[in-house]
């Protein structure tokens, strides 16, 4: 067991965390003569660390899971979720979203196409809702940074937020709400084309130029603020702010996330440096599901899809969701810790 655990610790640390990167960079730093623990010095050091890594682990995750995609086009998804009904067709569609490494602006296209095409209104609300908020790559990030314990209880978690958050819209029959240029949109069914190994290889490479240069700004924004964060704030300012001391930190959190706009490749480096300051884990994990799943570019988007009455309960069981999940994630930290 205790060779399991190393294995373990070794893969988390060193493989998926990188930590021999940052000694190396390190080392650089300090033989061109910059002092690592000074500010300026630990800012470039964290920037450049998280930068490479998160690149690295992004540029590797999409690779493999746009070729896991590539045997999920949109007509084969609607193919799939249309054998489903009821409350497994909600899971099914949040399945789905785990595997589409899209920010939200991304995946409300496809939202759009499976509701024009006829699907539940509540399966497409569970496909939007996961999309951006879990995936593969973000249960590979989140374990190099919070351990395998945190980003499991995460994934899951999100993914019983697009259930519910789904089941709830549909039990609600909102049909009426959805603009009516979507409605009156005629399927067209079309077959998957037959792809081979080839094909799927130059897919998953373009897939990543493509997903690079839309993320790489958001990651440098993420890493430059969660560097200032980091080596700039005083540790108190975020305990006081986001810390136990304050029960609203989560609210605040989901309050600050919602304007933003990024991915949760972007998201990471501000939250690995606001936990590292003392901010609890739930309120953290709140302000990164906020950013991906309501930023505000995405939900002008989505209006433009469905009606405000819809908007706004789709924000409210979102935010509600996340809510939940960041005060039950502060309740028992003690465990992730």
């Amino acid at each position: 067991m205790d060779v399991l655990k190393s294995i373990w610790l070794f893969i988390q640390n060193q493989v998926l965390g990188m930590k021999w990167l940052s000694e190396v960079i390190g080392s650089g730093l300090s033989a061109v003569g910059l002092d690592v623990s000074s500010r300026i010095g630990g800012s470039i050091q964290f920037f450049i660390y998280d930068v490479v890594k998160i690149t690295v682990l992004l540029c590797f995750l999409i690779f493999v899971i746009s070729y896991i995609q590539s045997y999920f086009p949109p007509e084969r998804s609607k193919k799939i979720l249309g054998r489903f009904h009821g409350i497994g067709a909600n899971i099914i569609a949040a399945l789905l979203g785990t595997v589409t490494p899209f920010c939200s602006c991304s995946s409300i296209p496809l939202f759009i196409g499976f509701t024009s095409a006829g699907l539940p209104l509540g399966v497409t609300f569970s496909f939007l809702i996961s999309s951006p908020m879990v995936d593969l790559g973000s249960l590979v990030l989140l374990m190099s940074i919070f351990g395998a314990k945190v980003a499991i209880v995460y994934v899951v978690l999100g993914l019983i937020v697009a259930v519910i958050g789904g089941t709830m819209i549909e039990k609600l029959h909102m049909e009426n709400q959805v603009e009516e240029f979507i409605r009156n949109v005629s399927g067209v069914d079309i077959e998957s084309p037959n792809l081979t190994v080839n094909d799927r290889l130059i897919y998953a490479k373009d897939q990543v130029v493509n997903t690079f240069k839309k993320v790489f700004p958001y990651i440098l924004a993420g890493v430059g603020v969660g560097a200032i964060i980091h080596n700039w704030i005083p540790e108190h300012w975020i305990q006081i702010v986001l810390g136990s001391d304050n029960p609203f930190g989560v609210l605040l959190s989901v309050v600050v996330g919602i304007p933003m706009y990024a991915d949760i490749f972007g998201t990471i480096p501000v939250a690995e440096a606001l936990l590292a300051k003392g901010a609890l884990l739930g309120t953290v994990l709140s302000f990164m599901m906020a950013v991906t799943t309501l930023s505000l570019p995405s939900l002008i988007m989505l209006r433009k899809a469905v009606k405000p009455k819809l908007l706004g309960l789709f924000i409210g069981i979102c935010a509600a969701g996340i809510i939940i999940v960041g005060y039950l994630f502060n309740v028992f930290q003690y465990m992730f810790v």
